[in-house]
């Protein structure tokens, strides 16, 4: 198979999304993308990748980080002089997620790639969901905290991204109709829920190995 794929998943806190798209991108010798993605954003703007990482998937973060007393590597004064707002952290990271699509064949974890690169050919949306038992516990078990904190972790979580993804896509985050699957990796855990996933990309796309 010699031809570029994108595979971009939406993901539920605790639903295996991370550990499935990185088996997809060593199936599909795709390069995979997280956090990496502020990275790439970082060197896009010139700003700060901690500052990156703060506002990851956090709409309205930019008007909390301006009310602080410092910039935390981001002067103030930068930010008026460049007309910085929230509309620009998501254009150096959308800048940052076409960038690596014009490379060669990846898997996007979260950040709306899926609708950055809504144009761009042979690409394959995916969503992950799990039991929220299953979610707890995963995330519980990661953190080492309780299955009550690990359920206040994982409704804020999923709140913050709900409402980042619905602002900048027009779509609904975790809606069936914004995605080509949607599946429930708690069903038959995350190897088995990877191969239905690379089985599906390969029909959607007629590839032939």
């Amino acid at each position: 198979m010699d031809r570029k794929i994108i595979i971009n998943i939406g993901r539920q806190l605790g639903a295996g999304g991370l550990e499935i798209g990185r088996m997809l991108a060593q199936e599909f010798h795709a390069k995979y993308y997280d956090r990496e993605l502020l990275n790439l954003a970082a060197e896009e703007s010139g700003f700060s990748a901690e500052f990156f990482k703060r506002n990851d998937e956090r709409k309205g973060f930019l008007r909390s980080f301006l009310s602080l007393p410092y910039g935390n590597g981001v002067g103030s004064t930068n930010f008026y002089q460049n007309n910085f707002s929230q509309e620009s952290l998501f254009k150096f990271q959308s800048d940052a997620i076409r960038k690596a699509a014009d490379e060669g064949s990846c898997v996007f974890l979260g950040r709306c790639a899926d609708y950055v690169l809504r144009d761009y050919p042979n690409v394959v949306n995916v969503f992950i969901t799990a039991s929220l038992d299953t979610r707890i516990h995963v995330v519980a078990e990661t953190k080492g905290i309780s299955a009550d904190e690990a359920k206040k972790i994982i409704e804020q979580k999923e709140k913050n991204r709900a409402e980042y993804y619905n602002y900048y896509t027009g779509k609904q985050w975790g809606y069936a109709a914004s995605y080509d699957l949607c599946i429930d990796a708690s069903l038959l855990g995350f190897e088995a829920t990877e191969r239905i996933i690379a089985d599906f990309v390969r029909k959607k796309l007629q590839l032939t190995d």
